[in-house]
């Protein structure tokens, strides 16, 4: 299994390379366009982490787990269930996730597998999913809660997910990851909130990419986030939320307040 990541390197452009015992090897070219290994060997602590690809979408599920579907007492649905999240939400390792202005409601923490895709992927049958797989990362799938429902008429999941850091993304993507062993953690300030099995999927990756090929293209980089189980709740401003997958290393972003908005006209102090 390889771990890669996508980092910053002083004052450098975005590169990609392979984790090695606390090192990073650069890489010529992009994660998902057979980039090259180099002669260059990075410290890890040296390196700004950031999203470990560039999704075009991010695909995100519901009611993919056994038992929190028992638990809401939802059938098990006959064709994956899902949202998609704007891909300017997509924030790195150690970003913030920046309350909105507008918005002063409960925010809520999803602890998730992330599918990578590898490569184009189109009408694949789920006995060629797996090679259209480039490997698999932690995802936190943030959602401004109330606003969920807040029209009547209309649920907006896509609204309630898509805005800025509500998509995060990391630290590495895992290629050949045996998922199926992994569990889920998920601590709020150190405290465990989630720890949850990813054998309990009811659509498993490989047929979620078949499926979800066959209502879209998915492009290298996209990302599926396979949904989430039980203990999913909600954050305070200030708080630190940890996403850890064996085999992938742990994700950590904070819930930041919402900017000041200052009068119009009125300039912030120097």
């Amino acid at each position: 299994m390889t771990l890669w990541v996508r980092f910053i390197h002083g004052e450098g452009v975005a590169a990609c390379g392979t984790l090695e015992s606390g090192r990073v090897r650069r890489h010529a070219g992009e994660w998902g366009a057979e980039p090259q290994p180099t002669d260059e060997v990075l410290p890890l602590a040296s390196l700004t982490l950031l999203p470990p690809c560039t999704p075009s979408k991010i695909i995100a599920l519901w009611n993919n787990f056994e038992a929190l579907r028992v638990k809401l007492g939802k059938a098990v649905p006959a064709h994956p269930l899902y949202l998609i999240k704007a891909a300017s939400c997509v924030a790195g390792p150690g970003e913030e996730i920046r309350r909105p202005a507008s918005y002063a409601g409960k925010i809520a923490f999803e602890g998730e597998l992330g599918i990578v895709i590898g490569r184009r992927c189109k009408d694949v049958s789920v006995g060629e999913a797996a090679s259209y797989i480039g490997g698999y990362t932690c995802v936190n799938d943030v959602t401004a809660a109330e606003v969920l429902n807040e029209n009547g008429d209309f649920a907006q999941w896509c609204r309630a997910k898509s805005y800025d850091g509500f998509g995060c993304l990391g630290p590495a993507i895992a290629s050949q990851l045996e998922y199926a062993g992994e569990r889920v953690v998920t601590r709020v300030d150190g405290v465990e909130r989630q720890n949850y099995p990813l054998a309990d999927m009811i659509f498993p990756p490989e047929e979620l990419v078949s499926r979800i090929s066959h209502d879209m293209t998915l492009l290298p980089g996209d990302v599926i986030a396979c949904g989430t189980s039980l203990g999913v709740g909600s954050i305070r401003d200030g708080a630190s939320v940890e996403i850890t997958i064996g085999g992938i290393g742990s994700l950590t972003n904070t819930l930041a307040p919402a900017a000041r908005q200052l009068p119009q006209g009125q300039a912030s102090a120097a």
